[in-house]
């Protein structure tokens, strides 16, 4: 199962982690899933308190589903979804409530293929629109930067690396923790064809 080569300057307990998840996908690929924590006895188990080993910031479409593609079960993520990804301030802080609270060592922002922000935000940019004013505040940066991006998959990309760098901006706890080795953020892309969490 150890089969996934990353980076040496990823911090070692981050490593370790991102290795499990990217070998959860691995299973889940091949339809060969092995979680086994997805019953009431392991809820009963966190009943009072939770051990995840690691963040995911994911988007709420109903296909990408974090502990499914990932091989997971009941108290191993800790997810946050919202719609495309974006950090606007409760995100930010539930992240950091998981950083300072539970101490956890990696934080997977996981973009994915067809996103409806993308292409709503792509449609369009660069007008004021009516509806989901927050979230398109938070997407239309990355459009700023390189307004002739036509693929959205590709803007969808773009947009998880700009994440990265607002949290970064905006979060002194965030910033601290991966300054000083405690914290490793993975940009992660999900290809819906198929199954594949590739690292960007």
């Amino acid at each position: 199962m150890d089969n996934v080569n990353l980076n040496d300057e990823i911090p070692i307990k981050a490593k370790e982690e991102l290795k499990k998840l990217l070998n959860g996908n691995r299973n889940f690929v091949i339809g060969k899933p092995t979680a086994k924590n997805m019953c009431l006895d392991t809820l009963k188990k966190y009943a009072f308190h939770q051990e995840p080993f690691a963040i995911v910031l994911s988007c709420s479409d109903s296909r990408v589903v974090p502990e499914i593609i990932f091989d997971c079960g009941i108290g191993e993520l800790f997810v946050i979804r919202v719609a495309g990804i974006t950090a606007g301030p409760n995100v930010i802080e539930s992240i950091e409530y998981a950083v300072k609270k539970l101490k956890l060592p990696l934080l997977i922002l996981l973009g994915h293929d067809d996103c409806g922000v993308m292409k709503y935000a792509k449609e369009h940019y660069p007008e004021e629109t009516e509806d989901f004013k927050s979230i398109i505040s938070c997407v239309y940066p990355v459009l700023d930067k390189n307004e002739d991006i036509n693929c959205h998959n590709y803007f969808a990309k773009q947009h998880t690396i700009w994440v990265e760098e607002v949290l970064l901006q905006k979060s002194k706890i965030i910033r601290c923790a991966v300054d000083k080795g405690e914290l490793y953020i993975a940009k992660c892309h999900f290809d819906h064809s198929t199954g594949i969490v590739s690292l960007i």
